[in-house]
């Protein structure tokens, strides 16, 4: 049984910095409660617990919950890929902190290191994979792919700022648009889920490559978006969206 309901998973999280929103919020949520005890959850890149709290709070007693992140200064947000370390340990505090306040944290095993030096550190097969580490090609890439091969046959696996990051949606054309294994089930925004419970046919591995290659209009609209940020357009997005610009996730 779940620790909370959704509803009070939100409340839970309502004040916790993060680039969730209630949507991608509900698909980590869902994903949490088909876990059975016993099972893994992994989840790589964690900032200040916000989607933590959302998957402990959707996975019942016995669960094991993984996060992995360094807090080491690097890949912190959007632009914000390094020189951040004093930001970094407060990252720490602040995390710790919030797991505490949303009563998780006795079921949170922190491990703060970088995700290709966790594997060591992870025994056994994960139920559901949480992807939102480095958005660079290369890290995502070797995330997707050497995270990915230990998601159990029929398990989840969830990847944070597809078809919105270049090096994250480069990664997975690289390593799920053309899968033999991770069936793509959807995203809210740009949280793509993905089971793997590929069939084996020529048909399934061509319609499943199709549903991805479709989110590809998605993506060039979110790199305008984003090229626009950049440039200091904003009052030109506002005339078009009628709406605040903010960075795509």
């Amino acid at each position: 049984m779940a620790v909370r309901s959704f509803e009070e998973t939100l409340a839970a999280v309502e004040h916790v910095d993060g680039w969730m929103s209630a949507d991608q919020a509900r698909r980590l949520y869902d994903a949490a409660l088909t876990t059975r005890p016993g099972d893994q959850i992994v989840e790589i890149g964690s900032f200040r617990g916000r989607s933590t709290i959302v998957l402990a709070s959707g996975a019942s007693d016995g669960v094991q919950v993984v996060a992995i992140d360094p807090h080491a200064g690097n890949d912190r947000g959007p632009q914000q890929l390094d020189g951040f370390a004093a930001e970094a340990q407060s990252d720490h505090r602040v995390f710790n902190a919030n797991l505490a306040a949303a009563g998780v944290a006795e079921r949170v095993t922190h491990l703060r290191v970088f995700s290709d030096v966790a594997h060591s550190q992870v025994t056994g097969m994960v139920a559901v994979l949480y992807i939102d580490g480095a958005h660079r090609y290369g890290p995502a890439r070797t995330d997707i792919r050497d995270w990915g091969c230990r998601v159990a046959d029929d398990g989840t696996m969830l990847i944070h700022d597809s078809f919105s990051s270049v090096g994250v949606t480069l990664a997975i054309i690289r390593e799920l648009m053309f899968g033999r294994r991770f069936r793509y089930v959807g995203r809210a925004r740009s949280l793509t889920v993905y089971r793997a419970d590929l069939a084996a046919s020529p048909t399934s591995r061509a319609t499943n490559a199709f549903r991805q290659a479709a989110q590809l209009a998605w993506f060039a609209k979110n790199l305008g978006v984003k090229v626009m940020i950049s440039a200091k357009l904003g009052v030109v997005m506002r005339a078009i969206t009628k709406r605040e610009p903010e960075w795509p996730y």
